[in-house]
């Protein structure tokens, strides 16, 4: 009954943080270890437990969703593809090497999204500077190349891929729209954690129990969190994300090291 307690409220505190900017599973990750929950089974069974959240962050941000580009929405086949592959690798990867590479994934996404402002503006010069006319639609594939890597992290290790999605697209034309690129990145989550789900199914990785527990508090939070994020300034996202996820990252790399 206490753990269920936990993971309920940890499902809230989770959704809300990843509707605001990603990185819920930074906090729901280390709650639902200290249910007792090894973490392969707590890193597989959070693409069920953040779902409902992220649908509803999708259905709270449907008015800023409208403004974004149709175009932008066919970044979910690549994503779709590189979730697929991520959670494939999940399955034959060992207990123990999971361990190991818990913490060097957070530092990595934490990393990316600290400098993700200094790499855009680096890139923007850049193409300023040769001033293509026609680059809309080549963008688009770029954008879509590069982003079957992160979708692959997602897949793989669900915690922390909503800013490293977030930092992302901020190399895309949303960067000056934040609420605009969350919605979009809501899709994304949705769409890594759906197919991971589908490819994790058959693996007995799935805690269905406390997965179904954590999704009924992410839900709610999800819904809240959406709201609360359009009070928010985007610096604030930024500064939070960031303190979050290198406090997680320490904690992990004293508790694996």
């Amino acid at each position: 009954m206490i753990h269920d307690l936990i993971l309920f409220f940890a499902g809230i505190i989770v959704g809300v943080m990843n509707a605001l900017a990603g990185g819920g599973m930074l906090v729901g990750f280390p709650l639902m270890l200290a249910t007792g929950m090894p973490p392969l089974i707590a890193n597989a069974t959070a693409n069920l437990a953040i779902l409902p959240g992220n649908i509803g962050a999708v259905f709270s941000y449907r008015r800023y969703l409208k403004k974004v580009p149709r175009s932008y929405l066919l970044l979910l086949f690549p994503v779709a593809v590189g979730a697929a592959t991520g959670a494939l690798l999940l399955r034959h990867t060992s207990f123990s090497s999971f361990n190991t590479l818990i913490p060097w994934l957070i530092l990595f996404a934490v990393l990316l999204f600290i400098f993700q402002p200094f790499l855009y503006n680096v890139i923007q010069g850049h193409l300023k500077r040769r001033k293509k006319s026609k680059k809309s639609s080549k963008q688009l594939v770029l954008i879509g190349i590069a982003i079957i890597p992160l979708s692959v992290y997602g897949g793989y290790f669900g915690a922390g891929l909503g800013f490293v999605m977030l930092a992302f697209l901020g190399f895309t034309s949303l960067h000056n729209h934040i609420h605009r690129a969350n919605a979009l990145k809501c899709c994304m989550t949705v769409c890594v954690s759906a197919v991971s789900l589908l490819c994790l199914l058959s693996s007995h990785l799935i805690n269905w129990h406390s997965g179904l527990v954590m999704a009924g508090g992410n839900l709610i939070g999800g819904l809240s969190g959406a709201y609360l994020s359009k009070k928010v300034s985007s610096h604030s996202l930024r500064i939070s994300v960031i303190i979050i996820g290198v406090c997680t990252a320490t904690y992990l790399f004293f508790r694996s090291y």
